[in-house]
């Protein structure tokens, strides 16, 4: 705006000159011009680039919680189950029969097992142990499957140790005389069976009602109360008659104690025509009177009859034991009963089997397989007498033999997975079971249900 006052006032300047040059002389110079009107803005400059967007906030926090909306409706009440009998040992009956090995195969998924806890045991963890028992028939035979826990397999029973001096002793609890020999002696496990439901009581409180403490001995005598009630004992021992494959059979009575005459009181053994078991000691009771096959010191700790060999004391050193029992399979009524039996990871799994009918007076006599057969178990931990027993009385119903033509089955599992279980009664035909279907892969779960329900 300056320069422009600037150039006017020296444009007027140099007409004036002119001016005077062509005219008259020149006049005085007049006054400044006002300034002029400021110019026009020019355009405006080019938009700038946008800037970085800003950084994201900090998320806020929560909204509190709503309130809880309305109850729906309850749904529909689900069917009612089937009624399960307390303390029933049903027994299913088979095509297949087990294998007696101490073993459990196929066969035994077809029986439901009975769980019966036995208490104030010696030995015994808590004095307590659980016996998972299973039955089964066919034909004219019945079998069992029992299997419970037990920490260790005993059977150092009683052996003779010779001593340091040269003299052989029997080993054995201090404390035997007080409560029998819970120290070196073996597994054992009992049934009891009410014969022809003679026994007043035995059908509602069990075994309890054989037993009588207190008379002449701490866990006192065995026997019945009244003439003509008897009970079938069915007593395994994992050393005296396990080895053997056998169940000693025994019954009983109600004859009472009696030092000289009875003193076992009512427990007796079941008439035999051979074998058994017998201790083994010399007749001055010093020293043992045979040996293992090679005088090989033990274990085992029992001597088969059929190999026993003459006792030779210059064989052994300080320290060494020998048997103190020798075992025979046993002949007659009183070896009726088969079995084997096996101790594995803490867990005794025995099977045994017997005729359904032995027309014995001193066995229970499986004939009627609509009626209901009352017993009572009883677990040895390596103890002589001081055992665990169940309470009150346990009975064994026989299922129908066959629903048309095939045993039912279980119910087919939810998820359809499995296959593994399956195949143990598919491929193995337990009860007429069928070979599985080619086309079903039992890994997810298919239409196929229609089909196996038609049996499950």
């Amino acid at each position: 705006m300056q320069h422009k006052k600037i150039i006017l006032v020296s444009l007027l300047a140099l007409f004036g000159v002119l001016f005077t040059a062509c005219a008259g002389p020149a006049g005085s110079t007049g006054p400044v011009g006002p300034v002029g009107a400021p110019g026009a803005g020019g355009p405006a400059g080019a938009a700038g680039l946008p800037g970085k967007a800003g950084e994201a906030g900090a998320p806020g926090k929560a909204g509190e919680r709503g309130p809880a909306g309305d109850r729906g409706p309850a749904g529909p009440a689900g069917a009612a189950g089937a009624a399960q009998e307390v303390n029933t040992l049903r027994a299913a009956s088979v095509d297949a029969v087990p294998a007696i090995d101490g073993q459990m195969d196929a066969s035994w998924l077809r029986a439901t097992p009975l769980l019966v806890t036995v208490h104030n045991g010696a030995n015994l963890i808590n004095g307590s142990t659980t016996v998972s028992l299973r039955a089964l028939y066919n034909g004219g035979n019945i079998y069992f499957l029992a299997q419970y826990a037990d920490k260790t397999q005993s059977y150092q029973r009683s052996p003779w140790q010779k001593q340091a001096d040269g003299s052989w002793k029997i080993r054995t609890d201090p404390n035997a005389s007080a409560s029998g020999n819970n120290l070196y002696y073996e597994d054992k496990a009992a049934l009891i069976w009410n014969i022809n439901d003679s026994i007043k009581g035995f059908n509602q409180s069990g075994c309890l009602v054989l037993c009588h403490p207190g008379e002449t001995k701490v866990y006192g005598n065995k026997y019945t109360a009244n003439p003509g009630e008897l009970g079938d004992i069915w007593h395994w021992k994992s050393v005296r008659t396990g080895p053997v494959g056998q169940i000693d059979d025994q019954y009983v009575d109600n004859t009472r104690y009696d030092k000289d005459k009875s003193p076992e009181a009512g427990r007796k053994s079941d008439a035999k025509t051979a074998g058994g078991y017998s201790d083994n000691r010399t007749a001055d009771g010093k020293a043992p009177l045979y040996a293992l096959p090679g005088n090989k010191s033990a274990p085992p700790y029992w001597i088969t009859d059929s190999e026993k060999v003459a006792f030779d004391d210059s064989k052994y050193k300080a320290g060494d034991e020998v048997p103190g029992i020798i075992i025979s399979a046993q002949k007659g009524d009183r070896g009726d009963i088969s079995s084997a039996e096996m101790w594995k990871d803490g867990m005794w799994t025995l099977e045994w089997t017997r005729k359904l009918e032995t027309g014995s007076k001193t066995d229970v006599q499986f004939t009627d397989l609509k009626k209901s057969y009352y017993f009572g178990i009883a677990i040895f931990d390596n103890a002589q007498v001081h055992h665990a027993w169940s309470e009150g009385g346990l009975k064994m119903v026989f299922d129908p033999a066959v629903i048309t033509g095939l045993l039912k089955p279980p119910a087919t599992p939810a998820n359809h997975t499995g296959r593994t279980t399956c195949k143990v009664c598919h491929e193995s035909g337990v009860g007429g079971a069928p070979k599985f279907p080619t086309s079903v892969s039992h890994v997810a779960f298919e239409d196929v249900a229609k089909s196996c329900s038609r049996c499950h």
